[in-house]
């Protein structure tokens, strides 16, 4: 009998053992599934993280914008499952139903919400200025950059970011370009520096819209200039009076003949600089012209241009534009 104490007594034992395990190894898988659990948000949200704040002071921004139930509750969870990685400064995406886990990784991964602000192709200075100027999230202001000194392309920005920041790495991103387009001309060119490759991409740029148009454009630019011809390029004429804006109407005959170092229907040679932002394109277009002998183009009604080897070529051409134009009732 007494054997049978005893061993009634180590079966309870065992049973309560198996029983405190059981809640044990409950307990911790519910304070586990909540940390790996899908989170509250209903939609993705923005939470920012300040310089130098700590994981309380971000767990506090998080609660808040309802990113996670609870700030002791997130706390104590990273205690016991996360990481000691430090969590980075800036505004983050938190992605609807993301989990304590999944938000602690991107606190600490730094992948912060990039925003974009896209200069196109062909842009003046003033308007990328303006652009800037225009964006809510920057702050603190941007001189008018030197024509021709941007890149054209997207820049990405964080909140709170510097206007001149930005502007500093559309304008690296330009110096970079032309210098490695520089080292890629060909001996056709009729540009003899990375500064007048600039300024007739910049020209290019505004005389035509189509990409399969670049290096012929180029081409005529180029033997213009090899023979000692006035440009003529009627974009240079109109930026001293816009600055690279539209003028909105047509160009005066006084302003044809005006005396400037833009007006290249008064003057032989490139403007004294660049008319607008050129793209990567138009730099790499006048560094490799077309081979062809053209010396003229004019519009074909039909978004591009027609060109020409003759004077009385291009006397027909145009014509033939005028004629386009009269049946379209445009004049």
């Amino acid at each position: 009998m007494a054997r049978r104490g005893r061993s009634g007594k180590v079966g309870r034992w065992l049973i309560l053992v198996a029983v405190l395990a059981a809640l044990a190894i409950g307990g911790w898988a519910y304070v586990t599934r909540g940390w790996k659990a899908a989170g509250p948000l209903s939609a993705e949200t923005g939470v920012t993280v300040p310089e130098g704040a700590s994981l309380a002071a971000a767990a506090r921004a998080l609660e808040k914008a309802g990113a996670i139930r609870s700030t002791t509750g997130f706390l104590r969870d990273v205690k016991l499952f996360g990481t000691t990685d430090p969590i980075r400064a800036g505004e983050y995406a938190i992605p609807a139903r993301a989990s304590e886990a999944e938000i602690l990784a991107l606190l600490q991964s730094g992948k912060v919400r990039q925003r974009l602000v896209v200069v196109p192709e062909g842009m003046p200075s003033i308007l990328v200025q303006q652009r800037l100027a225009t964006q809510p999230l920057l702050t603190g202001p941007a001189a008018i950059p030197a024509e021709g000194s941007v890149l054209p392309d997207g820049y990405s920005f964080e909140r709170n970011e510097a206007r001149a920041a930005v502007l500093a790495r559309m304008q690296a991103a330009m110096t970079k370009a032309l210098a490695e387009e520089w080292k890629r001309r060909r001996p056709t060119t009729a540009v003899a520096s990375p500064r007048e490759a600039l300024i007739l991409a910049s020209i290019v740029e505004k005389e035509t819209a189509l990409a399969s148009e670049r290096r012929m454009v180029a081409a005529v630019y180029s033997n213009r200039l090899r023979a000692g011809m006035m440009l003529q390029a009627d974009p240079t004429t109109i930026y001293p009076i816009t600055h690279g804006k539209p003028l909105g109407r047509r160009i005066r005959k006084s302003e044809l003949a005006a005396v400037n170092g833009y007006n290249t229907y008064a003057m032989a040679g490139l403007p004294a600089g660049p008319i607008c932002n050129p793209g990567r394109a138009s730099i790499a277009a006048v560094l490799d012209p077309a081979d062809s002998r053209a010396l003229y183009f004019v519009a074909d009604g039909k978004g591009g241009h027609v060109f020409a080897e003759t004077l009385a070529q291009h006397n027909a051409n145009v014509q033939r534009y005028y004629a386009l134009r009269r049946a379209r009732g445009e004049m």
